[in-house]
């Protein structure tokens, strides 16, 4: 048996109670302070719901909020909306939107897109109105938003342009359909040849209805819900589009197509381009030809001219000498003439005559014969009737040699010869 200690007093019953009154008090008020004040982060939007009238106070800038006991609802200034494929991306799971083209293609759009919520109270009341959550927002409003925009693009290309040519323009249509509204469309039906088949199909082609009331504005079916509460979107990326196989044997084959039609054109501009260059190069090498005959001929006639002023001068030379030489020739006449006017030319005469009677002395001197017959009728007989024959010859050849030179050897009484 337990004895109380010496000292003591026992706890009373009263003060029992108003301890148990006084925890039960502490443990309500630290439970009742996380319902007093709220704290609001930079990237967040909270909304405070008054317990008892159901007012709604928005709080957009950060710090701490008075509560008062109010339910808190918190949304997020701006977030991503993701609808890949990629399982790191968003949820652990498939979240792309599946779509159709013109020619009934299909292939899933992987991919992801910013929206961020309206900032004025009106707006937020809307959204938090209809909602109730930024969850309920991206599943209910976001994603069929974009299901229809990824649906209403499809019509307007096919795979093949999805996965090349146009693979910017379908990003263009998605991202301004799900902020904007979709298209007005007119469909158009149309024959084609098929790339693989060649069989001629009809191929029905989406357009779209250009605004009659706006300058290259596209027309509206419809407002987008997105645009009515305030939300924007920016900024769409697609990392992926899945196209079904079937739809990738048929762009293969397209491609494959298209890469041997683009062959037989590249190799025909190729002929086409070595043709003009053939061309070009025949040209340049006839009038290289032809400049390089222009060179030979400009040579020639330089030659030729040279030729030509050579003779030229040759033969005004020639002409100066003629000139000269008939000068020289008349002058030397003249002096001729007036040397013979003046003495007959005697000097020329006797220098004739000289030489004239010295062969014929030479000729009598070496002549062993007689000159004369060695009997003479009616002579007397005598040698020097024989000598004298042979000087009377030789008178006789000198006397003719005389005449033929004209040369008179009498000189004139009362002459006075000159000795040299």
């Amino acid at each position: 048996m337990d004895y109380p200690s010496r000292g003591k007093k026992p706890m009373s019953i009263g003060r029992i109670i108003t301890l148990s009154i006084t925890a039960v008090v502490l443990v309500v008020a630290l439970f009742l302070m996380g319902r007093v004040f709220e704290g609001v982060d930079a990237e967040e939007i909270v909304v405070i719901q008054d317990p008892i009238d159901g007012e709604l106070h928005w709080y957009t800038d950060p710090g701490l909020k008075f509560q008062k006991f109010g339910r808190v609802t918190r949304y997020r200034k701006s977030s991503q909306f993701w609808f890949t494929l990629e399982s790191d991306q968003g949820e652990k799971r498939d979240q792309s939107i599946k779509i159709r083209f013109n020619e009934g293609g299909t292939a899933q759009m992987s991919g992801s897109s910013r929206w961020d919520l309206p900032l004025d109270v009106e707006a937020l009341t809307r959204i938090h109105t209809k909602y109730g959550s930024m969850a309920a927002v991206s599943s209910e409003l976001v994603r069929p938003v974009f299901e229809k925009a990824v649906y209403m693009s499809g019509p307007l290309m096919s795979s093949k342009e999805s996965y090349s040519e146009k693979r910017n323009q379908l990003i263009n249509y998605v991202e301004d359909q799900a902020q904007s509204g979709v298209y007005r469309t007119k469909s158009t039906d149309s024959k084609a040849e098929d790339l693989i088949t060649g069989i001629l199909k009809t191929v029905t082609r989406v357009e779209i209805v250009m605004d009659v009331n706006a300058v290259h504005q596209r027309a509206r079916q419809e407002e987008s819900p997105l645009q009515k509460f305030g939300i924007r979107t920016y900024n769409l990326s697609l990392n992926r589009i899945l196209y079904d196989a079937t739809v990738v044997k048929q762009i293969e084959a397209q491609q494959d197509a298209i890469m041997q039609v683009q062959t037989a054109i590249a190799e025909a501009k190729k002929a086409e381009q070595r043709a003009i260059t053939v061309a070009e190069e025949g040209k340049a090498d006839a009038a290289k030809s032809k400049w390089d005959q222009e060179v030979i001929k400009a040579k020639l006639v330089t030659e030729a001219e040279q030729r030509r002023d050579v003779a030229r001068l040759d033969q005004e030379a020639a002409g100066f000498k003629k000139k000269e030489q008939i000068l020289l020739g008349q002058g030397e006449a003249e002096r001729k003439r007036l040397v013979l006017a003046a003495d007959g030319a005697l000097k020329q005469k006797l220098d004739v005559y000289k030489e004239v009677s010295k062969y014929y002395a030479d000729a009598i001197s070496q002549y062993k014969g007689n000159w004369v017959p060695t009997v003479i009728m009616g002579g007397n007989g005598d040698e020097t009737s024989a000598a004298g024959g042979a000087q009377d010859l030789i008178d006789l050849l000198t006397a003719k040699t005389a005449i033929d030179l004209s040369l008179d050897l009498n000189v004139p009484q009362g002459a006075r010869v000159e000795k040299e």
